[in-house]
């Protein structure tokens, strides 16, 4: 029995030696460990042994099956690391010290807006002022002039966080704040993203973007508001823009409005994206209400100031002709890589 051992183990090394690919390393393993392998063919033998002989022969069969399992695997191994070899010898040669010529990135189309939309109200003396995403309940409703349980709540459909502070739903919660970091008089305009829980459609958008300003002086009107708002606008679309002020009701501002443009996708004959009105919500405002002035420490018997929300996302739009919102937070690279800047 033992030169049975003897010469198939002999044999086997000599079959692995011919051995040269995956193919013929599987069917040496086969054909020796496989259930009617040679090497497993060994212990069929055990029966005709003598009961004082089986143990000694059995362990010699494992020994020999365990040399054919490593010789194998060590074959194989070898095999893979001479591929990688040929693979790595056949490989192109880069010079790691010269440039990589990339492709051009691209700013959002958003964010192309609102730079644009700052150096214009910095170059009219305004700060550019920056505010938290996740706020408390006064800052967003009550510094505002909206208290606990007002309607005006139900406006901005809210997303509230466990530990009772909110997702901000406008920039104007950034109002307090600022004015009672500078004080009186005051320029400042703060961009930021907005969130509310709306329906989402060719013009609405659970987040967006939004710049808040506020202009606090003496002597301030409705005419510096329309003022400042027909400049950044013309200045954006580097022509004459067609506005129209409309009442609108908001706790923050008395009296309030709404400032829509003439809807520049369809030239104003309607489309989706304004909901076939020809006009288009773009910057809710007003003069400041004498209670949110006095919540920022403001001296209502001497100051008196607008304040505006402008939908950047929707000024966006019509700058760039975005036909739909959604599209603006696809992640569509292949839509917004258009906007190289």
């Amino acid at each position: 029995m033992a030169i049975s051992l003897e010469e198939l183990r002999e044999q086997f090394y000599e079959n692995l030696k011919n051995a040269d690919s995956s193919e013929a390393f599987e069917q040496l393993r086969v054909r020796y460990l496989g259930k009617k392998g040679e090497v497993t063919g060994l212990l069929k033998n055990m029966g005709a042994l003598a009961a004082d002989q089986r143990k000694e022969y059995g362990q010699k069969v494992n020994q020999l099956k365990n040399a054919v399992e490593q010789a194998i695997a060590d074959r194989i191994a070898e095999a893979h690391a001479k591929d990688l070899e040929n693979k790595i010898a056949l490989a192109p040669r880069f010079d790691l010290t010269q440039p990589v010529q990339l492709p051009e990135g691209s700013y959002h189309p958003i964010t192309l807006v609102q730079r644009e939309v700052e150096q214009i109200f910095a170059s009219m003396g305004f700060t550019i002022e920056d505010y938290d995403e996740i706020v408390d309940d006064y800052h967003c409703f009550e510094a505002l002039n909206i208290p606990k349980h007002h309607p005006a709540r139900d406006m901005q459909d809210t997303y509230y966080l466990s530990n009772g502070q909110l997702l901000k739903t406008h920039t104007s919660a950034a109002q307090n704040a600022i004015m009672r970091k500078y004080g009186a008089p005051l320029r400042a305009i703060f961009p930021g993203r907005c969130f509310r829980n709306e329906s989402t459609d060719a013009c609405h958008e659970n987040t967006f973007f939004q710049m808040e300003g506020i202009m606090i002086d003496e002597n301030i009107s409705i005419s510096n508001l329309i003022y400042f708002m027909k400049t950044m606008l013309s200045e954006v679309f580097q022509k004459d823009i067609k506005v129209r002020l409309r009442p609108g009701f908001f706790p923050f501002v008395e009296p309030g409005f709404e400032l829509d443009i003439s809807c520049l996708i369809c030239g104003g004959e309607g489309c989706p994206s304004c909901k076939n009105s020809g006009w288009l919500e773009l910057c809710p405002c007003g003069m400041i209400h004498p209670n949110v002035l006095k919540a920022g420490g403001i001296d209502t018997e001497k100051y008196t100031g607008f304040a505006f929300g402008l939908g950047l996302t929707r000024l966006a739009m019509m700058k760039y002709g975005v036909k739909d919102i959604r599209d603006l937070n696809s992640g569509n690279l292949k839509s917004l890589s258009q906007f190289v800047k």
